[in-house]
């Protein structure tokens, strides 16, 4: 896919984000977990691929995003597991910041 061919939508601010959190968002019918860290903002698919709940209820610490319900990890700026019981990455998407404003795609790299 060619980069003309990738869309952003405005999903928030990047003050809607707390510094070291995360919160869920909606692009389109894609549930989508925006984490804020010190490097910036990362958007992972807001479904854990172990137990299929939502992983912007989780908490964020050294750059990875903990499932709240059995205590799976992903690597925010990948989607890997560093952790058991998870062994399926979560997909990710790009973020683009405009100002205070947070745009995300969910176009996917061919």
């Amino acid at each position: 896919m060619s980069e003309a061919e990738v869309t952003f939508e405005k999903v928030c601010k990047v003050s809607d984000i707390p510094e070291g959190g995360v919160i869920g968002v909606e692009v389109g019918d894609t549930q989508v977990a925006l984490v804020r860290s010190g490097d910036g903002v990362h958007a992972l698919y807001d479904v854990c691929s172990h137990a299929e709940v939502k992983l912007s209820e989780g908490d964020v610490y050294d750059g990875t995003l903990e499932c709240w319900l059995h205590g799976s990890c992903f690597d925010v700026r990948t989607g890997k597991p560093t952790g058991p019981p998870a062994t399926k990455p979560v997909p990710v998407y790009q973020v683009k910041i405009d100002g205070d404003d947070v745009y995300v795609s969910l176009s996917k790299e061919s």
